[in-house]
């Protein structure tokens, strides 16, 4: 690793990690500092970051993870590069607070229990002329889906996106423009989901990073325009037992999907455990304006083959494909913190496998064209309708609250608490435009 920098004229090594929200820090160093930051890590103040420490309890270690160091290719002629960091205590424990390291308990979990978790993110998200709030988002293309618009600036900016993520070790699988004026998504392929976590926040900076060199905005906001559909991040899971899919039936005798009986136990417990941990795949006031009946986003509690307006969908695969088989996890949207989005989905199908969870039956009704009172007679159960909902059955959560662990899993509530309120009190645009003129 040391010589690696040396032979690569590494200049500046940005160490990162996220706070609770899954905001990007960086702390830089330089070469001649890097071996004294694998031995004994960087202080970073932990009060000054949101969801870390409180004041009395403030310092903590960044340690380097030598197994992410990679080029950023956009800067200083690629002489500047990343890795990211584990938080610990000065004792060499693991810091509650850090996402990451809430992520590798799980996984740990899961690993006692003889399974590794793959992920694969389709990762949706808008270009725009600027970022400026103070007027409507200003689209640069009309496109809609896998529209061929060769010689416009937002498939320039995605086609050096994809350059720049396969110099980064981070491999796409594909990439096309989505629905909705100036939307795009790029998928990444399968890896352990500690790697896809680190990806999906290197991809997010990627995006953005240039974006603002070609002078414009790329944003991962749910909803940003009314009347289209908003950005999700469609979350593809697997297990693996010993090089081989636990997902995978190899009997195939229940249809054509080759789902095992670990599938449908885990997939059971996405459902049984989904709306109590929606205020972490969905964590914005904003991210349930998405979630709505006609837009394609998961409004029901439900599972179905082809039905894209159910919470977690079952891809086809080839019978002669076993490690394809995977379950669509398709309410998360990208603003989500991945450690922890990931923690609480793995601990919800764990749950349903060590639970032995029944797998409720198929939902073949297009949800999305059914009325609120015709979906529950049908006995549909809602993903919570808002922030301050989501936050209420989160609360009462015994598998959130292990899955996140005490530090996080209050800091979290309250931080919402707040955003919640804020919202509340706000008079918007729309109110005035309503109620001011009539009232």
């Amino acid at each position: 690793m040391l010589r690696a920098a040396e032979e690569r004229n590494v200049k500046l090594i940005r160490l990162w990690f996220t706070d609770v929200l899954g905001k990007l820090k960086s702390v830089a160093i330089s070469p001649v500092e890097l071996e004294t930051a694998f031995e004994e890590g960087v202080h970073v103040d932990g009060s000054a970051i949101d969801g870390f420490s409180r004041v009395q309890e403030s310092d903590v270690l960044a340690m380097p993870d030598a197994s992410t160091f990679e080029l950023l290719p956009w800067t200083d002629s690629g002489t500047t590069a990343r890795m990211f960091c584990d938080i610990q205590h000065h004792d060499g424990s693991p810091f509650a607070g850090d996402p990451r390291q809430v992520l590798r308990r799980n996984l740990d979990r899961a690993n006692r229990a003889g399974f590794t978790f793959f992920v694969a993110p389709e990762m949706e998200f808008f270009y725009f002329a600027d970022g400026r709030p103070d007027h409507a988002p200003t689209p640069l293309d009309s496109g809609s889906y896998f529209d061929l618009t060769t010689s416009d600036v937002a498939s320039d900016l995605r086609r050096r996106t994809l350059s720049v993520l396969e110099q980064m070790g981070i491999p796409v699988e594909y990439s096309f423009h989505e629905d909705a004026p100036s939307q795009h998504e790029i998928d990444l392929r399968y890896t352990d989901a500690m790697s896809m976590a680190d990806q999906i926040m290197t991809f997010r900076l990627v995006v953005r990073e240039l974006a603002l060199e070609q002078g414009h905005y790329a944003s991962f906001m749910p909803k940003p325009l009314e009347g289209v559909q908003g950005s999700g991040m469609h979350l593809h899971l697997s297990l693996f037992r010993n090089d081989e899919n636990a997902f995978h039936d190899h009997g195939g005798a229940d249809g054509g999907d080759h789902l095992s009986d670990t599938a449908k136990k885990f997939m059971a417990g996405l459902l049984h455990h989904g709306p109590e941990l929606t205020a972490v795949t969905n964590q914005l006031v904003n991210s349930y304006k998405r979630l709505v009946v006609g837009y394609e986003a998961p409004v029901w509690v439900s599972w179905a083959h082809n039905n894209r307006s159910a919470l977690v969908r079952v891809p086809m695969t080839k019978p002669d494909k076993a490690s394809s088989t995977r379950l669509e996890y398709r309410a998360a949207d990208p603003t989500t913190n991945p450690y922890l989005t990931l923690s609480v989905l793995l601990a919800a199908g764990l749950a349903g496998i060590e639970g032995g969870y029944e797998l409720p039956a198929e939902t073949t009704e297009n949800l999305q064209e059914l009325s609120v009172e015709d979906a529950e007679k049908l006995g549909a159960v809602p993903l919570p309708r808002s922030l301050h909902e989501a936050l209420d059955l989160m609360e009462d959560s015994e598998l959130v609250h292990d899955a996140l662990g005490s530090h996080i899993f209050e800091w979290f509530l309250r931080n919402k608490r707040d955003e919640w309120a804020s919202y509340k009190s706000h008079v918007s645009q729309w109110e005035l435009e309503r109620y001011l003129p009539t009232w």
